[in-house]
């Protein structure tokens, strides 16, 4: 499914790779012997896979650097001289945009034009992937598995700023890229899960807290459905939709779901019961009693297109992605080197992709 030859020595631009995604594409891009320049600001948590795992090592070079900032993205792009950029910087988090709206729709929607004026001044770059968010859709709250030409839209600022990315996106290509030979394709992934995520007010890195602790998860909104799948299913995505881009620009310059299977679609109950049952002792769950800001109650992925165009296939069920999760943690607690540890699960995902 991945062609390793593709990608060696092939120089990377990844923004956001202090991240927990952009961490894992840093440690996958390495091992199949890309050079990654990665453009960030600091690892937005403690503890943080970008640490624990030595990210920053595999690099061809650390910068950070905030997306806000143009004139420094640019430069820094420039000077990468980068064949692919891949664009993961971003507020990640809906109850965050609640809290800070100026500085996610900022970050998420002058960032990405930031960063598109920045492809724009660096002769080099032949492909661009923005990573937005399955959130970006206008979500009637049904059952209905969103497709790519769903219209966007956005009800809290998170989902909203994503939704402007989407738009940017299209106009900088049909205005811009597409007339200098440039591609640019959008990816929108659903809830990533895996080992190294430490975000608050997230299902798992707040399971994992609790679990740790032995104390009870509080959970807000048990009932809530969403797509989950482990953080390397939606990497794969991205990895094999940039080699398609390089080599035709103009048919996959599009928007791309990368969704789970229908059964790893499940509400926040049954995810957290497997979980519990994954970690074993005296894990164990409560609803929060408390007022929460808007989410959305049920939210589903097509990705049919994914599928048949790009001949890529969710590998992970949801029970043995949140088993490879806990058994990252439990290692993490046993202060492994989290760099082995993480490139061995990549190795193991490999196994069940086809390698060229």
């Amino acid at each position: 499914m991945i062609n390793a030859y593709f990608w060696a020595g092939r120089r990377v631009f990844l923004t956001g790779h202090t991240g927990f995604k952009g961490s894992w594409m840093s440690l996958w891009l390495n091992s199949l012997g890309a050079n990654v320049v990665g453009y960030s600001l600091a690892s937005p948590t403690n503890p943080s896979l970008f640490v624990d795992a030595n990210v920053a090592g595999v690099l061809e070079r650390n910068i950070f650097g905030d997306v806000c900032n143009a004139a420094e993205l640019t430069k820094a792009m420039q000077d990468a001289s980068p064949e692919i950029v891949i664009h993961m910087a971003a507020q990640s988090l809906v109850r965050e945009s609640y809290i800070t709206p100026y500085k996610t729709f900022n970050t998420n929607v002058m960032g990405t034009v930031n960063l598109f004026e920045a492809v724009r001044k660096t002769l080099s770059v032949k492909a661009v992937l923005n990573i937005t968010s399955d959130k970006c859709y206008e979500n009637k709250e049904t059952d209905h598995a969103y497709h790519e030409k769903d219209r966007i839209g956005g009800h809290d600022p998170y989902s909203s700023s994503k939704g402007c990315s989407e738009l940017i996106s299209s106009a900088y290509h049909k205005s811009f890229l597409s007339n200098e030979g440039i591609a640019l394709a959008t990816a929108r992934a659903g809830n990533v899960i895996g080992g190294g995520d430490w975000a608050s007010n997230r299902i798992i890195p707040d399971a994992m807290r609790a679990f740790m602790a032995n104390k009870k998860l509080v959970i807000r909104n048990p009932l809530s459905t969403r797509p989950w799948q482990h953080v390397l299913e939606p990497l794969a995505g991205y990895l094999k939709l940039c080699e398609n881009m390089i080599n035709n620009p103009e048919k996959f310059s599009k928007g791309w779901n990368f969704g789970p299977e229908d059964n790893s679609i499940e509400s926040v109950s049954t995810l957290v019961d497997i979980l519990v049952d994954c970690w074993g002792g005296d894990a164990k769950w409560i609803k929060s009693n408390d007022l929460h800001p808007h989410e959305a109650k049920i939210l589903k992925l097509d990705s049919t297109k994914a599928k048949t165009e790009l001949e890529w296939q969710p590998r992970w069920g949801l029970k043995k992605s949140l088993n490879e999760t806990v058994v990252w943690y439990k290692e993490w607690q046993k202060n492994k080197d989290m760099s082995i540890f993480s490139l061995n699960q990549i190795k193991k995902y490999e196994k069940e992709l086809l390698i060229k």
